[in-house]
């Protein structure tokens, strides 16, 4: 089966090095998520058919909440994998902590992050933060792409063992060809879950619902994520590694079950007023 093997197409994590400064495709690819997420949000925030006439903010408070949600991301997503998954080595070597561009991002903790980053400015600028949530989720597919891209350059979080024929034998990881989970997830995570949410705002009209596609992204990431864990490498010696759970199936258990909440919630009041 050897023979079937795609190889790995090694990269150089460094994507411009100038001088001493090196900037790297992990950032790039953040920045880049971030940056189409910004702007989709803004064109959402700019249809005002979309949300029956009165869109919940200005296009002027969406710029202003680029950096709330930046911070929200790098911060929460940051600490999430420190605490949900590596506490005892950050706990040996805090001074690793602020080393984002070594890779070492927790969605998890990048989703709490962006949730209390609505919250306070929802709460600051007035706005209905579950129409606000909305907006955050439309946009987020875009970092998950770009950030499992940034996973595949750096061969991490590598998937598990397999003899498919488009295995890889990524770098750091041994010998044994394994599943490109972090392409899988690009897909379902990037491409199919921004396509699903597309479908519920521009066909079903879900942004006069407030919560809906907060709801729905809840819903299907939690899904595909504990779907596509049964062929991501589990995080070794990880205390909810437990017969088929993984730490990621078990953190996304309660985000399908608030997302469902919100769904039927949304479902239950009157949709926006046009």
């Amino acid at each position: 089966m050897e023979l079937l093997v795609i190889p790995y197409p090694v990269m150089d994590p460094v994507a411009i090095e100038l001088g001493p400064l090196a900037i790297r495709w992990y950032g790039l690819a953040y920045m880049a998520g971030i940056l189409l997420g910004w702007r989709y949000g803004r064109y959402l925030v700019s249809r005002p058919a979309l949300w029956n006439g009165k869109p919940p903010m200005t296009l002027s408070e969406a710029d202003d909440f680029l950096l709330w949600i930046t911070l929200g991301i790098v911060v929460g997503g940051r600490l999430g994998f420190v605490l949900f998954y590596e506490p005892s080595y950050f706990w040996a070597n805090p001074l690793e902590i602020p080393a984002v561009w070594k890779g070492g991002m927790s969605f998890h903790g990048g989703l709490l992050g962006v949730v209390l980053a609505v919250y306070l400015f929802s709460r600051r600028k007035g706005i209905n933060p579950l129409s606000l949530g909305d907006i955050a989720s439309a946009a987020t597919p875009f970092g998950l792409f770009f950030g499992r891209i940034a996973n595949f350059i750096n061969a991490e979080v590598v998937g598990r063992v397999s003899d498919v024929p488009w295995a890889m034998v990524f770098p750091g990881a041994g010998d044994t060809p394994r599943h490109p989970s972090q392409l899988y997830e690009a897909a379902l995570e990037g491409v199919v879950l921004f396509a699903i949410l597309c479908l519920a705002i521009y066909r079903y009209r879900a942004l006069t619902r407030p919560g809906t596609v907060f709801g729905l992204f809840l819903v299907f990431y939690g899904l595909f994520r504990s779907f596509l864990e049964l062929f991501r490498e589990p995080h070794a010696g990880h205390p909810l590694d437990v017969g088929i759970l993984t730490p990621g199936i078990v953190y996304s258990v309660p985000m399908i079950l608030i997302g469902l909440w919100l769904v039927w919630r949304a479902r239950t009041k009157p949709a926006l007023a046009s």
